[in-house]
Formats: C-alpha cells, structure tokens, sequence
C-alpha cells in the first residue's frame, strides 16, 4: 500500500471511527484498525452536549442518530441534602437553538454502530477488525505501521498513524511512554433498565444527577427512551485486571440504603437486574500528544473524569480539529505531517486540560456532604437555572 494521503488510525471506538470520517471527508484515505474480531462497546448510555452533536451532524450522522438518541428537556440537580430538586435547568429544543446543535443522550454502543455504518459506506475508509496495532516505524518516505492478524504480521507505509486506541493506548508507549493510567479510587456501576419499571415522573425525558455524600447517581433515557441509563459512583478499591467487572447489585444497594438516600434514588438502584462495575482511571498531563507523524485522540491523550459528560465530547472535538489541521497541511511532507499535529495538540492542550479540571471539581461538589452540601445547594437555588445553565457555554457552544 501506497503511503500517499493514506491515514491509519488505531481504534475503532467512538473517537477513532469519528476520526475516520471527518478524515475522510477531507481528502484522506483512512485505514482503521482495531483489534476485537466485533465491536462490543463497553458501557451502556452517553451524553453528547452541543459542542460534540454538531460536530456528528456535520459529518452527516443526524439521519442515523434520529431514532436512537434521546433529546432530554431538561437537567434535574438533585441533592440527598434537601431531598428533592435544587434546580432543572432547561434543555431541548430553546436550548438547541442557543447553542446550534442539540443535546443528546444515546446507548453507547448504539452510538458506535451508526458511526459504524458511516464508516462502511464510504469508499475511503478499510476497517480492518482483528487486526491489532503493534509498532511503528519512521523513516524518509513517512511511516511504516505494523499490524497482526492472527498469526499473519503485515506493514503498510502511512502518512501519519493516530492513536485512537483508549486509556491503555499502545500507540501512546511511541509518543509519550512514561505517561501512564491512574486509577482515582472511584467506581462506576453502570445499568439499564425499562422505562416502564418506573413510575412516569422518574422516566421522563430528563438527565437527573442526585447529589450525595460520597457518592452521586445518574439517570436519563436512551435507545429512544425504550430504556433508562443508570451510573453510580461510589469510592472503592480495585486489585484485579482489567479496567471492568459485573457487578453484585447487593453491593452497591447497601451503598445506597437507609434514609440518607432519598427513596426514588433507592428505586431505580434496586430497579436494575444488572449491574458492571468500571474503575475510572485517568491519564493526566500527556506530556506529548504528538511525535514526528504519530499522534494521540481521545482518552489515548486525555482520559478524563466523567463528571462533566465530555469523555466522548472531548475525543469528538479531537477528530474535527485533527482533520482540519492536517487538511490545512501545505503538502504532505514529513515536515508538514508534524507541523499538523503539533498544531493540533497545541490547539487542543489547554482546553482539554480545563474540561478535565472541571470534571474533577464537579465530582467535589457532588460528593458534598453537611453544611458544605447545604451551601452547595443554597448557592444553586441562588444563581437560577439559567445562569447555572449558562456556566457550561464555553463548553457547549465550541465550533471546530
């Protein structure tokens, strides 16, 4: 294979198949390579605010997305504190027009399957499943990139390789080796269930955030509202392989019991049959997001808390301003590639960096308990949904 306008990217997630399409539709060939024999998302909802929905939308997804994804009215900020809503800050469809794109909520895997089936109808991306990504080496015609599939080992000549391949990133051991994930001693148990197990009120068209000592609860409808999402985060230890685990749903019950927790929050806990538990790691400060013709994308640079909702937001964001930065390439030098990427990671850095910081002060402020959680509570009943709303414009009205 001819390295000329050819792009390998490794990972077929949600940002490395986004990669490939806003890739794609700027000229470049785009070899994707993933190693699961299926794609099988781990995870069950995610939410796609405005700054990441219109980057979709432009890559032509919306006709896709229409069925499966979810546009909540509003978000409820719910405090164990007060027993009820603090706030309900509007959504839907004023929202969307403030913004210029819409907030959506969609199962994950559901979301990988329309980009999925992007992928496949366009003429300039090969995806190749089971085939993993093993090293990479530059020299004067670009780059050569070394795959395995089975027992077969192949090389191809590339004009650049991204990594797109997660928080435990091999493509990152070429670029930035001594950055490595961190485990931040929280776990995410993740569950779905009918809408129809809950009462109406509670299977609305809402994102609800129950706000609690240690600890905090997610809900909001996916698969076109057929079913709700649930994410509990708890503190907890992990001392096993891997990053996942299913989840004994009496565990977590017990975390949730007794009459500090409020009894709808109790409901929709013991409401979910099956539980997976998922040890959020981070990688912080990548001190390199590029090297030469190689670069990072998503959590394989930034993975972050996911108290902000921008894990899948962020990568998203990568994908458009990569492309657009190699596009704007004057050739396809091996000067020029770099230049691209460096250019890309520079215009990246600081933002990511302020989304990661606002995640981890969210998940303080959540996980408030006493009087800090009675202030914490006071303060957003003063400031009014509106305002509290419009604290999240620098991320929800980003253009690429």
């Amino acid at each position: 294979m001819a390295a000329s306008r050819t792009i390998f990217v490794a990972g077929a997630g949600i940002g490395g198949l986004t990669a490939s399409l806003a890739l794609a539709a700027k000229g470049f060939r785009v070899v994707v390579l993933e190693k699961a024999e299926r794609l099988e998302e781990a995870g069950a909802g995610v939410q796609l605010s405005p700054n990441a929905s219109r980057v979709l939308i432009a890559l032509g997804l919306q006709p896709r997305l229409a069925g499966i994804a979810v546009t909540p009215e509003a978000i409820s900020l719910m405090s164990v504190r007060s027993g009820g809503a603090v706030a309900r800050l509007p959504l839907g469809a004023p929202a969307a027009s403030r913004a210029g794109a819409p907030y959506l909520v969609i199962h994950r895997g559901e979301l990988q399957a329309a980009l999925l089936a992007e992928v496949r109808e366009h003429h300039d991306i090969e995806l190749r499943l089971g085939c993993q990504f093993e090293d990479v080496a530059s020299h004067a015609k670009g780059l050569s990139v070394f795959q395995r599939t089975g027992a077969a080992r192949r090389q191809d000549l590339a004009l650049a390789l991204i990594g797109a391949d997660g928080i435990w990133s091999a493509v990152r051991e070429h670029v930035s080796p001594r950055s490595q994930p961190q485990f931040s001693g929280l776990i995410a148990w993740r569950g779905t269930l009918d809408a129809t197990q809950l009462p109406r009120e509670y299977a609305a068209r809402a994102v609800q955030l129950w706000m609690g000592p240690n600890a905090h609860l997610v809900a909001y409808p996916i698969s076109g509202a057929r079913q709700i999402n649930i994410v509990a985060v708890v503190p907890g230890t992990w001392n096993r392989p891997g990053w996942n685990a299913q989840g004994e749903g009496n565990e977590l019950r017990d975390v949730f019991a007794g009459p500090r927790w409020p009894g709808p929050a109790r409901m929709m806990i013991t409401a979910v049959d099956s539980w997976r538990k998922f040890a959020l790691f981070t990688v912080p400060e990548v001190r390199d997001w590029s090297r030469g013709a190689i670069a990072l994308l998503g959590d394989s640079a930034h993975a972050m808390l996911p108290f902000a909702a921008q894990g899948a937001g962020m990568a998203i964001e990568d994908a458009a301003v990569l492309a657009r930065c190699l596009a704007e390439a004057p050739n396809d030098s091996g000067a020029a590639i770099a230049a691209a990427l460096q250019r890309y990671a520079r215009e990246r850095r600081a933002r990511v960096a302020r989304v990661a910081r606002t995640a981890r002060r969210n998940g303080t402020i959540y996980h408030l308990s006493g009087p800090a959680a009675l202030a914490r509570d006071f303060a957003i009943k003063a400031m009014g949904p509106k305002r509290v709303l419009a604290l999240q414009d620098w991320i929800y009205h980003w253009h690429p």
